[in-house]
């Protein structure tokens, strides 16, 4: 089963146009959860989903406005890196999408500071 917890930057279209967003997402087994936040007027929203394998699908419903749901559906590469996949509100209204993994080194980067020696300035 693929490990999806950590930051994703990522980009949906709609009509051909895209919207960014940036999602955490905290893996428990199989299920997650976790917020979205899009680069648009809709804002922030809430996610909740299930990863089998290499397949994963959530619900991003949204925390104001009219608060809409919206399914994704999609694959994770092996290297889990990268998410891709198709998402859909409604019979009608549906589009690509594609989430790259934020690199977060700041855990590495204090294991690295609290292994090194102190250095004094003389």
């Amino acid at each position: 089963m693929a490990d999806v917890s950590g930051v994703w930057l990522g980009t949906y279209w709609q009509y051909g146009s895209p919207t960014r967003f940036e999602m955490t997402l905290v893996q428990g087994k199989n299920t997650l959860s976790g917020n979205v936040l899009d680069d648009s007027s809709l804002g922030e929203a809430n996610v909740t989903g299930e990863i089998s394998g290499r397949t994963v699908t959530f619900r991003k419903c949204y925390l104001s406005g009219s608060r809409h749901c919206i399914d994704y559906f999609g694959t994770v590469s092996s290297d889990e890196k990268l998410m891709t996949g198709q998402w859909q509100e409604g019979v009608f209204n549906q589009g690509k999408w594609e989430a790259h993994r934020q690199d977060d080194n700041l855990t590495l980067s204090l294991e690295k500071i609290k292994s090194s020696p102190l250095q004094t300035v003389s």
